[in-house]
């Protein structure tokens, strides 16, 4: 019901009327069953537009600093990222990090829609980067579709770093299903997996055009914070 309120009611109509965003390939969700979006990662508000975007409820993996914030920015995000049903990720590894991967697939067992940002944090400089194989494990455990998305100028919109998102138009294009039947029963393979991640990455590019760099955004980003 909150998810709903949300979407149609409160913050949703007031966000397409300032925004104006735009959509293409909306008819490649599937309307009933379980898919896996398979999204780039330029900032914060992606978790917004894409969901506003669709007929159907998404939930996304979320780092799980989200959900610990303190004062009143961290206990607003926290409403929010619960409230929208959003699941928290804990990218330490290990334990944590499974049971993260294990409610996910609840999730897509459900027949539901869970979006996934393959690099695994935000793009530090708008560029598309290697992709974590954890979506390829999902996708074939739960022999579901992954559907890649692009979100256009959110980017520039609300950039790493600042707190409000500047008026102007963003866009999200959808890609045609990617089917990975063919890799049944292999989820365990680690070059499987790598092959599939690879795979997602690759339509990625070709669908928004991004220059792809092969190393992890988070070695990028760590890169950076050092110099």
């Amino acid at each position: 019901m909150f998810y709903w309120l949300m979407k149609y009611v409160f913050v949703g109509p007031i966000v397409k009327a300032i925004y104006r965003p735009w959509v293409t390939g909306s008819e490649n969700v599937p309307v009933t069953g379980a898919a896996i979006l398979a999204s780039n990662h330029l900032s914060v508000i992606d978790s917004v537009f894409l969901p506003l975007m669709l007929d159907r409820p998404v939930s996304f993996l979320a780092k799980a600093e989200y959900f610990t914030g303190r004062g009143l920015k961290g206990w607003a995000t926290k409403w929010f990222m619960k409230g929208t049903g959003q699941i928290a990720l804990d990218r330490s590894g290990g334990p944590a990090s499974e049971a993260a991967l294990n409610t996910a697939l609840q999730v897509i067992g459900r027949g539901d829609l869970l979006g996934i940002y393959p690099e695994g944090t935000r793009s530090p400089d708008g560029k598309l980067y290697r992709g974590r194989t954890g979506i390829a494990r999902m996708a074939l455990e739960a022999k579901v579709p992954v559907i890649p998305v692009i979100m256009v100028d959110t980017g520039t919109m609300m950039p790493i770093g600042q707190t409000l998102p500047r008026v102007m138009r963003v866009g999200v294009v959808i890609g045609e299903p990617l089917d990975f039947s063919r890799y049944a029963g292999m989820e365990g393979d680690r070059y499987v997996l790598r092959s599939v991640t690879d795979e997602i990455m690759v339509a990625l590019q070709r669908l928004g055009g991004q220059e792809y760099s092969d190393e992890y955004a988070s070695t990028v980003k760590n890169r950076l914070a050092a110099s």
